[in-house]
């Protein structure tokens, strides 16, 4: 290995630390309550030499929020449930949503949680593969719609919401500590998406307005307080 790679592989050993140091620390201790001298200090380097990496707090988080959103939305998870029926689909790509939560639990927490983390609509250009694929998996449900299996007069935008939400509330309890002694927060995971669905099926009125926002479920603007 020359100097030039050896270098190369050097530093980015160092991001690398500098972002695992500092995704366990905004989890631990909320986004807000993190400096860079916090960061420096846990991988035991200067501030200055944290800012040589990245040029502020703001952009440690939106480099851990683009790893973060790169592994929850893969193509090849999206490709291997492509043949399914529609509604099999639909199920087996929200449970991949609920999945992400325990697999990654402190980017799940950074990136839905924490509602003092910077607005990803900044950088809008920087997260568009996150808004594409959101937008396959509404024309996925809308796919559903059009075949019949689910009825006709439901907003696919608003079948997104409700199952993400759904999927969002259920890793929530579970990543908070309150599931019951022997109560399985994967089952309860399951049971919400069959029961949502058999509901959106059965053509249950819904309340929920279409309107779709670029700050649903791939962004991680904070929502107002009701």
């Amino acid at each position: 290995m020359g100097i030039k790679e050896r270098q190369v592989r050097d530093r980015e050993s160092v991001r690398r630390g500098i972002l695992d140091a500092a995704r366990g620390l905004f989890v631990r201790e909320g986004f807000d309550n993190v400096s860079i001298r916090k960061i420096a200090e846990l991988v035991e380097y200067s501030p200055a030499a944290i800012y040589s990496y990245f040029p502020s707090k703001d952009d440690i988080f939106f480099a851990l929020a683009e790893e973060g959103f790169r592994l929850l939305y893969r193509p090849e998870r999206h490709d291997a449930v492509h043949d399914l029926p529609p509604l099999d689909r639909i199920r087996e790509l929200f449970w991949q949503f609920y999945e992400f939560s325990s697999e990654h639990p402190q980017y799940f927490a950074l990136m839905f949680l924490d509602r003092s983390v910077p607005q990803i609509n900044r950088i809008y250009e920087r997260f568009s593969f996150a808004r594409d694929m959101k937008a396959h998996l509404i024309s996925d449900i809308q796919k559903a719609i059009d075949e019949g299996a689910l009825p006709a007069d439901v907003p696919a935008f608003v079948v997104f919401r409700l199952l993400a939400t759904g999927m969002v509330g259920v890793a929530t309890v579970r990543l908070c500590h309150r599931i019951s002694a022997g109560e399985n927060a994967d089952d309860l995971a399951r049971d919400m998406l069959t029961a949502m669905l058999a509901g959106l099926q059965r053509g249950i009125p819904l309340l929920s307005q279409a309107v779709a926002s670029e700050t649903d479920f791939c962004s991680t603007e904070p929502q107002p307080e009701s």
